[in-house]
């Protein structure tokens, strides 16, 4: 399935706090700042990612998962995690905004937003 990185999900309530101390204090730079979500990226290491959100973020969705995994290919992964009899919270969806995903819970409880860029 070729994971290419693998992104934690911050939730907050109080987004311009939070862009002070990720941005700010820690030094991450927005590679996408949207209202009610911040995708951060390190300056050094631009694979180096945490997305934070608020509850007014347009993708509602990302406040229920942990960590986001980009993958080369979304349909071997579901077909994968299906046979594995793993649960999947949120079915393969074709988002507006360009991506490909599936949530699934791994065994610890972590639910994972598993997804792939289209074309």
């Amino acid at each position: 399935m070729g994971i290419r990185r693998a992104i934690p999900v911050v939730r907050t309530d109080d987004l311009a706090e939070s862009r002070g101390f990720w941005v700010d204090f820690l030094g991450f730079t927005p590679g996408m700042d949207e209202p009610g979500f911040l995708m951060l990226k390190s300056p050094d290491v631009e694979t180096t990612q945490v997305i934070v959100a608020d509850p007014t973020a347009a993708d509602a969705k990302v406040r229920d998962v942990d960590v986001s995994v980009e993958v080369s290919n979304v349909e071997e992964a579901y077909a994968d995690a299906q046979r594995r009899g793993l649960e999947i919270v949120y079915p393969m969806t074709d988002e507006p905004w360009g991506i490909r995903r599936f949530f699934v819970r791994a065994p610890d409880g972590t639910v994972v937003n598993v997804a792939a860029h289209r074309g």
